[in-house]
């Protein structure tokens, strides 16, 4: 096993999906979850009654009667936080050939602020996420582009660096000299990750959450991409660092279906 990676991937995981599972019943949910805007005069009396007690938004559309009967996010949330990411990505495939509608796209038009964002981040395969949050950053619409460093040399300075010092006794200078003298601040700041990724990632939540504000992009980005590798873990380091559990901080500084999300990524505290 590599040094860096030296606990069970069952240990670290706060997301590890369901035993038995099946698409197409969780497809069905989430079509239910998410009930759009239908014609008032296509319903029986049932539906009629049901129309008028539980609408949330009565409007007119070319001469016909629209309704919508709102969206239950707490399904949304039950299927999608408890799914592994390959489990996500079978729904949305039995989502698409039942109901022919992109799943994604669903969700976006039903969800809306940071609750949407973490959502729609969760439905992406861990290459298409990561390959996106480097276009979003490129185009400024991120924490920092310059963040997004040549990952395998980061690995492969780190191991450098490890061989080069804690490995032998004694410390052998030119691998040191050479890199901290060669390589940029921020290619550094990913070695520093890279030699003690939970440290550094309970450091990025820690920064996200502390003071006033949130850093929503950070604390979705970390919990999205690290619910399946590493969390628990982080959340050991977290509180080292916070002197609080990460999930308590969450629940100080967010709120609504939003909170309610990240919860459940981050799993208990025990």
């Amino acid at each position: 096993m590599a040094w860096w990676k030296a606990w069970s991937e069952e240990e670290g995981r706060s997301v590890t999906g369901v035993l038995r599972f099946d698409p197409k019943p969780d497809a069905e949910t989430l079509y239910k979850a998410m009930k759009g805007l239908g014609e008032l005069s296509s319903f029986n009396i049932n539906h009629m009654c049901k129309f008028l007690f539980s609408t949330d938004t009565v409007r007119c559309a070319n001469g016909l009667l629209l309704f919508s009967l709102g969206t239950d996010e707490q399904a949304i949330i039950d299927v999608l936080t408890k799914r592994s990411n390959m489990q996500r990505q079978e729904i949305a495939k039995s989502f698409k050939a039942q109901f022919g509608k992109d799943l994604i796209e669903s969700l976006k038009s039903e969800l809306s602020g940071d609750f949407e964002r973490l959502i729609v981040a969760l439905m992406y395969s861990p290459f298409k996420y990561d390959a996106k949050e480097l276009h979003d950053a490129m185009r400024g619409e991120r924490d920092n582009a310059t963040l997004y460093v040549d990952t395998a040399l980061a690995l492969q300075d780190a191991e450098a660096l490890y061989s080069a010092g804690e490995k032998i006794k004694g410390t052998n200078e030119i691998p040191f000299i050479t890199i901290l003298c060669t390589r940029s601040a921020t290619h550094l700041l990913k070695v520093k990750c890279t030699r003690n990724i939970r440290c550094y990632f309970a450091e990025r939540l820690y920064n996200a959450l502390k003071g006033a504000g949130t850093d929503d992009g950070t604390l979705i980005r970390v919990i999205v991409s690290r619910s399946e590798v590493d969390l628990n873990l982080i959340k050991v380091e977290f509180k080292k660092i916070a002197g609080q559990s990460l999930s308590s901080m969450i629940l100080d500084d967010t709120s609504g279906d939003y909170k309610t999300a990240l919860l459940t990524l981050c799993g208990s505290d025990d």
